[in-house]
């Protein structure tokens, strides 16, 4: 993404919180977010697999907003354990189409994929859904995805066959139930973190949104 990178704070519900846009361009098709991993756990914006989710869809010139949640780097607030965390994706959704008039792809690593699902499929001008290393149980927590039957999104969800915190049994279920349209790739000797396979994380997202693009 080659294009300025902008820095600034949003309002969220639980106070400021930090965000970086990539501004993309004038006739971009989409706007975008990328939401981050566990915060408790080091997960920030900043995030390898996020920072590469943010290229990949910044490299279609969409304009790409991350932004640290509650407690995370500068934003304020305390985690909430989840539930606060979906009205920040909110915010930072309401941010986003409120300054750009596009339909938006929501993007999410791993706690960021199941609290940004989860926010973006009651979202009406969010369109499309990307989730990447979709977890089940985590650190003692448990994920459900039984709202995902009723959301009719185009969903792309991108796990590596070694996810330890997502077995690709437990997803095959999930994804099974969730509602058309979806997606899966499993991407190959790739654990949870896609170490040492992210340009292939990559592609499957480029891979999927042009693929979007063309219908």
């Amino acid at each position: 993404m080659a294009e300025a990178i902008r820095s600034f704070f949003i309002d969220g519900p639980a106070g400021k919180l930090e965000a970086l846009l990539n501004a993309g361009s004038v006739d971009a098709k989409y706007a975008a977010l990328v939401t981050h991993p566990h915060p408790l756990f080091g997960g920030t914006m900043h995030n390898k697999v996020v920072y590469h989710a943010a290229k990949a869809l910044g490299s279609f010139a969409f304009p790409v907003l991350r932004f640290n949640f509650r407690g995370a780097g500068l934003s304020q607030g305390k985690h909430d354990n989840g539930f606060g965390e979906v009205d920040d994706v909110r915010a930072a959704l309401h941010w986003l189409m409120n300054e750009y008039a596009l339909p938006v792809m929501s993007a999410g690593f791993s706690f960021g994929a199941s609290t940004g699902m989860r926010a973006s499929c009651s979202e009406s001008r969010v369109t499309h859904l990307i989730s990447l290393g979709t977890p089940t149980s985590a650190e003692g927590r448990v994920y459900h995805y039984k709202f995902l039957e009723q959301c009719a999104k185009p969903k792309l969800f991108v796990s590596g066959d070694r996810d330890q915190y997502g077995p690709i049994a437990e997803l095959e279920q999930i994804v099974g139930r969730a509602a058309e349209p979806k997606k899966l790739v499993v991407v190959p000797n790739a654990d949870h973190f896609f170490e040492g396979q992210l340009p292939l994380m990559r592609a499957a997202i480029e891979s999927w949104v042009r693929e979007m693009e063309g219908e």
